[in-house]
């Protein structure tokens, strides 16, 4: 079953701005600044490979005085906690699904809402358009910065190890782990599933251990983590 809401990604990064560069000159092999991005995706997944290429450009268009280091696969921690860490400076930068994001600034779940749009030429006229924009301005309100517009995480899809998912009937008390958002919550709730928050870093286990029968990712996420 494909939902036809539309999950996206934003980066955000702790909301002291960037210190200026100063004049003083270091060897060519020392970083001035190094900076910490955090990401809860497979090292194999498209958002990470192009981190990686846009963090080496950085680092040769600063001639190596701009040091960012990607740790992929929430290997600073789950989701809720790198946004606890990207708030109190521990981590610089940070790519969390909105839906995560949603916990602290509410107008983040905008984008998560189910069957809100009907095709990508919808997304991107919302997201890059004025719907983007109230985003962004309300996360700014946070404390916290978006450095980007939102990227793209795909349509959500549910897998499932028990039962075929094929109408919303199929749903009636499907144990469904969803992502610590209220707006997914919500919506399974409503479509008579029993949703259970779990942090992704946890989804391999509460399945094998059948705390959930299922859950719900973009195609993106369940082809690099295999969930397939």
């Amino acid at each position: 079953m494909t939902s036809k809401g539309f999950t996206r990604r934003s980066i955000v990064a702790a909301g002291a701005a960037l210190p200026l560069i100063g004049t003083l000159r270091r060897p060519a092999f020392a970083a001035d600044f190094n900076y910490k991005m955090a990401t809860g995706q497979d090292p194999t997944h498209p958002i990470n490979t192009r981190a990686q290429e846009a963090i080496d450009r950085i680092r040769e268009a600063t001639k190596g005085r701009v040091e960012i280091k990607l740790f992929p696969a929430n290997q600073l921690g789950s989701d809720t906690d790198l946004l606890s860490q990207v708030r109190s400076g521990g981590v610089e930068f940070f790519n969390l699904s909105t839906s995560i994001l949603a916990t602290l600034v509410p107008a983040a779940s905008i984008p998560n809402v189910g069957f809100a749009f009907t095709d990508y030429d919808a997304v991107w006229k919302a997201m890059d358009g004025g719907l983007g924009d109230y985003v962004r301005a309300q996360i700014t309100k946070s404390g916290i910065i978006s450095v980007c517009k939102a990227q793209d995480n795909g349509f959500r899809n549910i897998t499932t190890s028990t039962r075929p998912i094929a109408t919303p009937d199929d749903l009636k008390g499907f144990k469904i782990r969803v992502p610590p958002a209220p707006i997914l919550t919500s919506l399974f709730t409503a479509l008579g599933a029993g949703p259970t928050p779990i942090n992704f870093s946890e989804l391999y286990s509460a399945l094998q251990t059948h705390i959930v029968e299922g859950q719900e990712n973009p195609l993106a996420i369940i082809a690099t983590t295999r969930l397939y």
